[in-house]
């Protein structure tokens, strides 16, 4: 057995053997030739020393005088990781997630590759991980390879060098591995040899059956969870939420209400002869179907209706005013994101915002020089806005998570500062409901 440990290799993503090692079920015939493969993440469960001339997996000599001490709660975080040395840590945005994760690092001491779901997060984890540990960290993705014994990357980018990279670290990081998700974005995880692997997110995913998700297949159980209710007042800000509703004007009443007669006499008639027919149905039938495509088009116009009700202008002028703290208003589209920046000359970040500008706009912001800034959905997690205290929602989706990731950007601790969520609904439309499963988050249950 110890022979065909010093045949097994790292190779464009899988582990290489002469013949199977371990569980046998883990491994599959090579075709076309002698040998066996199975997916390089197995290699934690397999323990298998890799000879192939290119694991990097030396320890490494890493500072820690410059990084933050740590909490009890943060530490009760990395020795429940350490049990195990796989696992998730779910901690609200505001706890310190990415602090416990050097932490770890520091004491693992070994490569370590840190994963994050946008180039905006991975440039600001890359230069937080400069001033920790200072030393160089390089960065994969935005037509950048720079590969350093501490290094970051986006998932889209760790998936696309996973293969020539997958042996080099021993310790993967993936911050808000809720992402982890796609066949493409999964080889990130599937197709590296580490065997020690770090998730951290606020909004885990989780299935409705109880069995493990994709995440915690590839990274390992949830090992270390604090809700974000039972984290206010002591290591997050006390916040308070306010429900504001608005309704259409008659003008756009009266449009809503007939494209929704569109949408209910297209989905009757088809019904007639397909009762299951449903909103997937006409989404699928909408490229070849001009009844369909109608349908379509109807029902997106109402939701841009929602979105972009007037009144909801009226309303985050009067909070804005109301409130000397500084706002983040979140909008449901680019659409309503430009005309909230236009009407009150405030800053917009979204997603196609130029890094330079981005990191002008937060810099400002985190001076003082804004008093409010607008996005879409650039800000919903990751970016750290320390200084805001209130958060006005004027759209966006159902989700519990986007929910719960827009309410951490204004819950970081600022002496007793109290924090305030503003959800602005449009009463009597789709939004109600979009609103209802929002709040279906262990945050808005406090």
């Amino acid at each position: 057995m110890s022979g065909s440990y010093q045949k097994v290799r790292f190779e464009r993503g899988g582990l290489v053997a002469e013949e199977p090692t371990g569980d046998s079920k883990l491994w599959k015939p090579l075709r076309g030739t002698s040998s066996w493969v199975t997916n390089a993440s197995n290699n934690a469960a397999l323990g298998l020393p890799l000879h192939d001339g290119n694991a990097g997996w030396e320890r490494i000599p890493l500072q820690s005088k410059n990084l933050n001490p740590l909490r009890p709660d943060q530490m009760r975080a990395v020795e429940a990781w350490e049990t195990t040395r796989s696992g998730i840590l779910v901690m609200p945005t505001g706890t310190g997630k990415t602090e416990v994760a050097m932490h770890i690092t520091q004491r693992v001491g070994f490569h370590t590759l840190f994963i994050a779901p946008t180039r905006a997060l991975s440039y600001q984890l890359a230069y937080r991980l400069e001033q920790g540990f200072g030393m160089r960290v390089g960065f994969i993705g935005d037509n950048t390879f720079q590969l350093e014994p501490i290094s970051v990357a986006t998932y889209k980018s760790a998936a696309l060098k996973m293969e020539h990279i997958g042996s080099y670290f021993k310790l993967l990081v993936f911050d808000e591995c809720h992402h982890l998700g796609g066949d493409m974005i999964l080889d990130s995880a599937r197709m590296s040899a580490a065997p020690y692997r770090l998730g951290l997110t606020a909004t885990p995913s989780r299935t409705r059956t109880g069995a493990p998700s994709a995440a915690e297949q590839l990274i390992g159980p949830i090992c270390f969870e604090i809700p974000i209710s039972s984290a206010q007042g002591s290591i997050l800000a006390r916040y308070g939420l306010v429900r504001v509703p608005v309704f259409l004007t008659d003008e756009e009443k009266k449009e809503y209400d007939a494209l929704g007669a569109i949408v209910r006499n297209h989905m009757a008639e088809r019904r007639k002869e397909s009762p299951d027919y449903s909103w997937e149905d006409v989404a699928r039938a909408a490229s070849r179907d001009a009844e369909a495509r109608h349908a379509f088009r109807a029902r997106l116009k109402r939701r841009s209706i929602e979105d972009h009700a007037s009144e909801k202008l009226n309303v985050i002028e009067d909070l804005i005013q109301e409130h000397t703290q500084q706002v983040i208003i979140f909008t449901g589209s680019n659409k309503m994101a430009r005309a909230v920046s236009c009407r009150f000359l405030i800053p917009c970040l979204l997603a196609s915002t130029m890094k330079w500008e981005r990191e002008r706009i937060l810099a400002g912001y985190g001076a003082g020089d804004f008093q409010a800034i607008v996005a879409n959905k650039i800000l919903n997690e990751g970016i750290d806005v320390p200084k805001a205290k209130v958060g006005i929602v004027v759209g966006g989706t159902g989700s519990p998570k986007d929910a719960t990731q827009r309410l951490g950007r204004i819950l970081r601790k600022n002496g007793e500062e109290t924090a305030r969520l503003y959800e602005v609904v449009c009463k009597e439309t789709g939004e109600e409901q979009r609103s209802r499963k929002r709040r279906q988050g262990d945050a808005y249950k406090r």
